[in-house]
């Protein structure tokens, strides 16, 4: 079908072409799939879809940084847990549940540490007056 003016095809032309161009894509897309399996089989590596990223800690596993006193656990990643937040909001200091630690009330007070700057943090920009 070279040069077909749409506004004239009949409805059941239409949805039968439009069937056709579906399988056409449909057969086009599995060769691409194909052709990518192969690469990837040759090369080695894995593509992702766009947009997915992957870290490279997800599904690792780290010791507990956090011990509560009824045994309960946090390793300091993802949201604080509900049992720690509890304590904290009754007045206990977080680093008296730290693991290995005695507690910050038998340490000697150490040095502020400087503040994390995160990486890719968007800066402020003004706009210029003409």
């Amino acid at each position: 079908m070279a040069n077909a003016n749409l506004s004239t095809m009949e409805v059941d032309e239409l949805l039968a072409l439009r069937g056709e161009i579906d399988a056409t894509l449909e057969e086009r897309s599995r060769k691409l799939r194909d052709q990518l399996a192969q690469l990837e089989k040759a090369t080695g590596r894995t593509t992702k879809p766009p947009g997915q990223r992957s870290s490279t800690l997800k599904g690792v596993k780290v010791p507990p940084k956090f011990v509560g006193p009824n045994g309960e656990t946090w390793a300091g990643r993802g949201a604080r847990p509900k049992w720690l937040a509890e304590l904290v909001e009754a007045g206990h200091a977080i680093e008296e549940f730290a693991v290995g630690e005695t507690g910050a009330a038998d340490e000697a007070p150490e040095e502020k540490a400087a503040p994390r700057v995160k990486r890719g943090a968007a800066r402020k920009t003004t706009k210029r007056r003409k």
